[in-house]
């Protein structure tokens, strides 16, 4: 997908109060030059094509000489002083301030995603320990640093979220329908159906029907507990973000079920009550790895003894998570801050002990990447409406980063997602 904004953005133009470190490249010019040179090792071994001003090309091109993805590199300068003052998150701050673009940047991301472990020498990985940064204190997930890490995000703008999703306003994964290679078939036309499909799913790992007592940890903006109060349960959703719960609120009453379903502005760890089913979509993330046996004692304490959980989870490799726990990355700094993508192994470690067990899972990370790129197409389709909502070309290219990165976590095999089946012992 070409950027939405228009390459490159001159510095000048960049609200220097709002985003102070894309107004200025930052680091020294001696970090620059050690970034320079192991980026242009990289890129010498890469199946893509780096253009550089001068007219100079980096890269094999890709198999069979297709050339591959490519990137525009319009300010080496800046850009090496980014990477060697931020690694990837100033990767994606070069991007955010111009300096850089990709005619598909997927694409182009995807190859760095599946040559991560080959980005930097293995001797210098060593190091690695010493170069990256922490998370900010700030951002640590306790219950107020958990509202404060929400908002920054989800409370953004209903209308934000609006332009690019469908018209559920479901923020996960969806679960398409399958071709005879079973590979999903997404058509952004179906989009709703699909959304449908995977609440149904977690609905149905939880066993939730006419009179379930259900909990939804993460209300997201109504659909699944509509889906839910159409079976016959009764809903408790609980969210931290006010934008959404004053959505969520409409929706439901709108569809009839105002009367079935209470949306409370509740923090996981301050609900109360026993319910027969418990479902989460994609809620963990924002959990911490600190808080991970708090989210599941919670789990615990709240389901009745037989009671079954419906949760989705974006997941990754163990190793994979074990090896980055305490990296801040670019995602954290602009997207979603404190949280941590779980292992499904890290799952089963927390669980270990208690009461629940995972009865069930699915692994459908080939979905996520669709439903990636169809809010992609959305969203660079409506970028004229994101501006009128007030949002800069910062913000776009920030958004426009965010997804393809999403998208290429998933296509590239380095993310995925899973719906998990989880039962208490009685």
């Amino acid at each position: 997908m070409t950027s939405t904004t228009s390459r490159p953005t001159p510095a000048s133009t960049i609200d220097e109060t709002r985003w102070p470190d894309i107004a200025r490249p930052g680091g020294s010019a001696a970090r620059g030059a050690i970034a320079a040179a192991l980026f242009r090792a990289a890129a010498t071994r890469l199946p893509l094509t780096v253009r550089l001003p001068d007219g100079r090309r980096l890269g094999t091109g890709g198999p069979g000489g297709s050339g591959g993805p490519e990137m525009m590199l319009y300010q080496p300068r800046a850009f090496f002083r980014r990477l060697g003052a931020g690694g990837l998150i100033g990767l994606g701050e070069s991007y955010m301030a111009g300096e850089w673009d990709s005619p598909d940047l997927t694409a182009l991301l995807t190859v760095f995603a599946e040559h991560v472990g080959d980005l930097v020498p293995p001797g210098l990985q060593r190091l690695r320990r010493l170069a990256v940064r922490r998370h900010p204190v700030t951002d640590d997930p306790t219950p107020d640093g958990a509202r404060q890490n929400i908002h920054r995000h989800y409370d953004l703008s209903n209308d934000l979220f609006a332009s690019f999703l469908d018209e559920t306003m479901t923020y996960s994964a969806a679960r398409f329908a399958t071709g005879p290679d079973g590979a999903p078939v997404a058509d952004g036309r179906r989009l709703a159906d699909a959304q449908h499909r995977k609440i149904d799913q977690l609905l149905d790992r939880a066993a939730a029907g006419p009179g379930t007592r259900l909990l939804e940890i993460g209300t997201g903006w109504g659909e699944l507990a509509i889906r839910a109060a159409a079976r016959g349960a009764e809903v408790l959703t609980v969210t931290i973000s006010p934008q959404q719960q004053v959505l969520a609120t409409g929706r439901i009453a709108a569809a009839g079920y105002a009367d079935r379903v209470r949306v409370e502005l509740r923090d996981y760890r301050e609900v109360e009550g026993q319910f027969d089913a418990i479902v989460s979509a994609e809620m963990i993330e924002a959990v911490g790895l600190r808080y991970w046996p708090s989210y599941f004692a919670a789990l615990d304490r709240l389901l009745v003894p037989g009671g079954r959980v419906g949760l989705q989870a974006i997941t990754m490799a163990h190793d994979r998570m074990l090896a980055t726990r305490s990296t801040y990355t670019w995602i954290h700094k602009y997207i979603f801050p404190g949280g941590l993508i779980p292992s499904v192994t890290a799952i089963e470690d927390v669980l270990a002990g208690g009461h629940l067990r995972i009865a069930g899972r699915d692994d459908f990370g080939a979905h996520y990447a669709e439903t990636l790129r169809l809010w992609r197409e959305r969203f660079a389709a409506r970028a004229d409406q994101v501006r009128l909502l007030g949002f800069d070309e910062v913000f776009l290219a920030m958004w426009t980063f965010y997804l393809s990165y999403s998208e290429a976590g998933f296509r590239s095999g380095y993310l995925d997602v899973c719906q998990l089946t989880l039962v208490k012992d009685r």
